[in-house]
């Protein structure tokens, strides 16, 4: 009933900051987390207690309400920034969301999780998270040996803005390079969006200047199935570089004929 109903109060009260704020042809609105009290009242209902998960519910669960997404310049989405403490902005861009591709093929790895953390493992961030590390996926996915350098890192952006990257890893290369690599996971319900890859990308300038930065995500495509992507900067915006599924399989499930075609690929 929950899941219902709140998606519902969080649309009423958004959609009233839009139309406040909203003139034809804008392509980026600007707004203050006061303003959801202001519209709570305007409209008659409670006030969310949480109200950062109004503004999370839009980024990464729930869709915009069509009134909002209607009015995206053609070709374009609506995205939700921060704009400094307590400020936020809709902006139009061509693509605010990461999927994984359905044509992929998958690779096959051994599954390293230690039993007792698969038995009551979950399909949300924390289990992909384990699974990840105990995999040591990204280092298959990066070719770097990398390091878990820290769970949850909560930093402030220079503009105020506060922001939670999901994982940090330092990697290293044959060269003996140092990278950042911010991961960002997503179970099956969330969505991968560019604003959060923008601020882990923004963080590693902030607080590790002297390493290479390479952002990651992954999510679960389903049981076992891991997309992982890597994303660079363009001038279009966050663009993925790389993208592969591994899905996570007994050891005897894993062929000699897999495991012949794995060598001959190309990359």
């Amino acid at each position: 009933m929950v899941e219902n109903k709140e998606p519902n109060r969080y649309a009423k009260i958004l959609e009233v900051i839009f139309s406040k704020h909203f003139k034809k042809g804008a392509a980026e609105i600007e707004f203050e987390r006061a303003e959801f009290s202001q519209a709570a009242d305007k409209l008659g209902i409670a006030l969310p207690k949480n109200l950062g998960d109004v503004l999370y519910s839009f980024r990464y669960r729930a869709l915009l309400p069509k009134s909002i997404t209607s009015k995206a310049p053609r070709g374009h989405e609506w995205i939700i920034r921060p704009a400094g403490k307590g400020k936020y902005k809709l902006v139009a861009v061509k693509q605010a969301n990461i999927f994984p591709s359905h044509v992929l093929a998958e690779t096959k790895i051994p599954d390293a999780t230690p039993g007792v953390i698969a038995k009551y493992s979950m399909n949300d961030e924390q289990s992909l998270l384990a699974k990840l590390r105990y995999n040591r996926l990204v280092d298959i996915f990066t070719g770097l040996t990398c390091y878990s350098l820290q769970n949850h890192l909560r930093t402030t952006l220079r503009d105020g803005s506060q922001i939670e990257t999901d994982e940090i890893y330092i990697g290293l290369d044959k060269r003996g390079a140092h990278y950042v690599l911010p991961v960002q996971a997503k179970g099956g319900r969330d969505r991968i969006g560019v604003v959060q890859i923008e601020q882990d990308i923004e963080m590693c300038a902030l607080k590790f200047p002297r390493l290479i930065c390479r952002a990651i995500a992954a999510q679960f495509m389903e049981d076992n199935l891991i997309a992982l992507f890597e994303f660079e900067e363009s001038k279009e915006g966050i663009k993925v570089a790389s993208e592969k599924h591994y899905r996570l399989v007994k050891p005897d499930e894993l062929s000699p004929e897999e495991l012949q075609s794995y060598s001959t690929r190309q990359s």
